[in-house]
């Protein structure tokens, strides 16, 4: 979105925006596609650099609709990502100087591991019986004691 606002003029951001918008508010992913060629072509006109931009960008940003719909919002969305790295800049801002590299990537490295627990146990970004329309095994199911 970002590569297309820059290259339309300031004063036709907001449309370009909206009509972008139009893309991510239909039902099925095949309706998606078309309405993105569609978007595409009417910026082509007046916008060359934005309309090669989605022609290139199409496959990667309608991507996460090839997953159940229930599934959209948590994959569209990188506040995860976001918040992580806000995370990993306070903390590292508070120490402010390391002695070496090793001490940052322990740092770091701790950070991403407890975020990984974290979603990994408590909150689940994407719930697996979800995901069990996507392929066709049996989910297995495991003894919580060993027999």
């Amino acid at each position: 979105m970002r590569n297309a606002l820059a290259h339309a003029g300031k004063t036709q951001r907001r449309m370009v925006s909206a009509a972008i918008g139009t893309v991510f508010v239909q039902d099925t992913a095949e309706a998606a596609r078309t309405q993105w060629r569609t978007v595409a072509e009417q910026l082509r006109s007046k916008f060359p650099k934005p309309g090669t931009f989605m022609d290139d960008a199409e496959h990667d940003v309608l991507a996460f609709m090839t997953f159940p719909k229930a599934h959209w919002t948590p994959i569209d969305s990188t506040n995860p990502l976001e918040r992580l790295n806000a995370e990993i800049k306070r903390r590292t801002n508070v120490v402010g100087i390391f002695p070496n590299d090793a001490s940052i990537t322990r740092l770091v490295g701790a950070m991403m591991l407890e975020q990984s627990d974290e979603w990994a146990l408590n909150r689940r970004y994407m719930q697996l019986e979800g995901l069990q329309t996507l392929c066709d095994t049996v989910p297995t199911r495991l003894s919580a004691v060993a027999r």
